[in-house]
């Protein structure tokens, strides 16, 4: 099993920042894929962005140009989601999410969710 926690959400102005970060704990050697996805008000659940041990990082078209995912070079098991630009839009719940390598079956782990609200 894998616990996720994140950290980092809040209330922030049009054309603000900010980061958010994924602590995992437990089998962590099972992780393959780390994201992020989120879910606006009334919306599915959507990504956001993912990332490899390898570095491959995949985008949804929403953010491109404006978020980064990066895993912390200290610590393999934190990842984080630096937010740049921030519009109305991007105002959801962020869930942390982590997959394991198929090897170990691929099953997917969720954290519990931060609130990002952006607002005047």
């Amino acid at each position: 099993q894998v616990q996720l926690v994140e950290s980092g959400g809040g209330l922030v102005q049009p054309g603000g920042s900010l980061r958010l970060s994924c602590a995992a704990s437990g089998s962590t050697f099972r992780i393959a894929v780390m994201g992020w996805y989120r879910q606006a008000p009334g919306k599915q659940r959507e990504l956001v962005a993912t990332i490899t041990f390898g570095d491959i990082r995949k985008y949804g078209d929403s953010v491109k140009g404006r978020f980064t995912i990066s895993r912390d070079s200290a610590d393999e098991d934190t990842w984080s989601l630096l937010m740049n630009n921030l519009q109305p839009a991007d105002t959801a719940v962020y869930y942390c999410n982590a997959e394991e390598d198929l090897h170990y079956g691929g099953k997917g782990y969720w954290g519990k969710g931060t609130l990002v609200t952006v607002s005047s």
